[in-house]
């Protein structure tokens, strides 16, 4: 009888690690920023059915780069979490901490499981407040620890050298447009330092409003709307008609 090959525990969870970090690598970048009225997600996607960004519930909004059917898997058990927790208690009791912490009981769990492989995803949960100091911001990396993210954050295959470039220039109090056009600059740089253009079409879109009069703060920015906004950030103004909603 052959003996077992011995794996020392910290030998396979650093395996396990790396696993999901190629994975998530493999995917396109995602960023999300605060800006003055609200919370900006932006991401190169050519698909118009497969989001990244999603509404959770009131306030909350989802973003996820890696592989598209576990992160769909984790988004709709994040809004049933919501929708149950605010029927049962109240709608404020919902909030992105909370259900940042189901999402890194769930991550945590099947990353330290033998029985699975881990899951190729990174998560961002936002949550808008009344004002920019209410703002919320996790990051979940594939082993399920949480970052408490300030201004804006970077997931996916370029994370790094994109989070270095919104740190140097992120700033306060940032217009939509203004954020945006950050964003896409941000997102266009390769990792040899060049620059290439992504054109309005293939890029995703969604803002948490706060001064959306109703309840629910996410809606999509595409079409005519996506491009007056990054027209007007190229110009260095806002676009007249930016509050308008757009699905």
């Amino acid at each position: 009888m052959s003996t077992p090959f011995y794996v020392s525990p910290q030998q396979a969870m650093a395996d396990r690690a790396e696993y999901a970090r190629k994975g998530i690598a493999r995917g396109r970048s995602l960023v999300v920023l605060q800006f003055a009225d609200g919370i900006v997600f932006v991401g190169e996607n050519p698909s118009r059915a497969l989001h990244k960004f999603s509404e959770i519930y009131d306030r909350i909004g989802f973003a996820a780069a890696g592989k598209y059917n576990e992160y769909e898997n984790l988004r709709i058990g994040g809004v049933r979490y919501a929708d149950l927790r605010g029927y049962t208690y109240d709608r404020d009791d919902v909030t992105a901490r909370g259900l940042a912490n189901v999402y890194a009981q769930t991550l945590g769990t099947i990353f330290s499981s033998a029985a699975e492989k881990p899951y190729e995803v990174e998560l961002v949960v936002a949550e808008v407040g009344e004002t920019p100091e209410g703002d919320q911001i996790y990051r979940l990396p594939h082993d399920g620890s949480i970052v408490d993210e300030h201004g804006s954050v970077a997931v996916g295959g370029n994370a790094e050298q994109i989070s270095s470039y919104l740190d140097q220039r992120h700033q306060e109090g940032m217009t939509l447009a203004e954020a945006l056009k950050l964003a896409v600059q941000a997102l266009s740089r390769d990792t040899n330092g060049s620059e290439r253009e992504i054109p309005a079409e293939r890029l995703e879109v969604a803002v948490l409003d706060r001064t959306r009069p109703q309840k629910r703060k996410f809606k999509r920015i595409s079409g005519g709307q996506l491009s007056r906004l990054l027209e007007a950030g190229a110009a260095g103004g806002d676009a007249e008609g930016a509050s308008e909603d757009a699905e």
